[in-house]
């Protein structure tokens, strides 16, 4: 399955859309192993840096894109579709294409790649008038 950011889009709820990205366990279809110079290379080139910067400015900033889900730390940028070295040796156009890549969390990221929903930032919880009480 090729997971695109417009379906991803057309999905409202968070928790929603982490079960549509959800690997479930699985990193990629290829590990890196001993070539793992080459993503890090390739995470460090002015052309990822320059579609990361447009992701994030396409989420606003937001956990899976979803309004509300500010994030205030380090912001990843996460390829929906795992990627493998014979696509950074052979310059696949889809690794730097924006309708494959989704803002996230550190937490968020890693809950997709090992399917563990425990794993999420959990939302706000509400407030109420003696809810604090110990009795």
């Amino acid at each position: 399955m090729i997971r695109t950011y417009t379906e991803l889009s057309h999905i409202r709820e968070f928790n929603e859309r982490f079960e549509y990205l959800a690997l479930h366990g699985s990193v990629g279809r290829e590990t890196f192993g001993h070539e793992r110079w080459m993503n890090q290379q390739f995470y460090r080139s002015r052309q990822w840096k320059d579609v990361r910067r447009y992701v994030i400015l396409r989420d606003n900033g937001c956990d899976l894109g979803i309004e509300g889900r500010d994030i205030h730390a380090e912001i990843l940028i996460h390829h929906m579709n795992p990627i493998s070295a014979r696509e950074i040796q052979h310059g696949d156009e889809s690794i730097l294409d924006p309708e494959f890549l989704i803002t996230t969390t550190h937490r968020t990221h890693n809950a997709i790649h090992y399917g563990d929903a425990s794993l999420l930032p959990q939302g706000l919880i509400e407030r109420r008038p003696g809810d604090t009480k110990l009795w």
